[in-house]
């Protein structure tokens, strides 16, 4: 069992920044490869970015390349997620997920552990 608990969310404005966090417990954190998503009210959850269980490999969606940067620090067992130049469209629940599998892993489905999201909403 890993559990998983965000922070870090919050009301900014258009062009601003903020950097959620995902801290884990139970189970060696470093064994799991982690992601972030993120769900917009009637819209379907999305892959936002991942990082693979060294933090060698990240990979993005395309909407938040080149503004958000996932990290994480295996020895305080969090994840991070540096969102900068915010949009309005990056309004969300944001989540932070646990996966299994060794590699880069950017479907739902691919992840078995939840944390129960931080809300972020950007003002226009």
């Amino acid at each position: 069992q890993v559990q998983l608990v965000e922070s870090g969310g919050g009301l900014v404005q258009a062009g601003g920044s903020l950097r959620l966090s995902c801290a884990a417990s139970g189970r060696t954190f470093s064994s799991y490869a982690m992601g972030w998503f993120r769900q917009a009210p009637g819209k379907e959850r999305e892959f936002v970015a991942a990082i693979t269980w060294n933090g060698v490999s990240t990979y993005y969606a395309g909407s938040v390349k080149g503004r958000f940067t996932i990290s994480r620090d295996n020895a305080k067992n969090t994840v991070y997620l540096q969102m900068n130049s915010l949009k309005p469209e990056d309004t969300a629940v944001y989540y932070c997920a646990a996966s299994e599998l060794l590699s880069i892993a950017t479907m739902k489905g691919n992840y078995r552990y939840w944390g129960q999201g931080t809300q972020v909403t950007v003002s226009s």
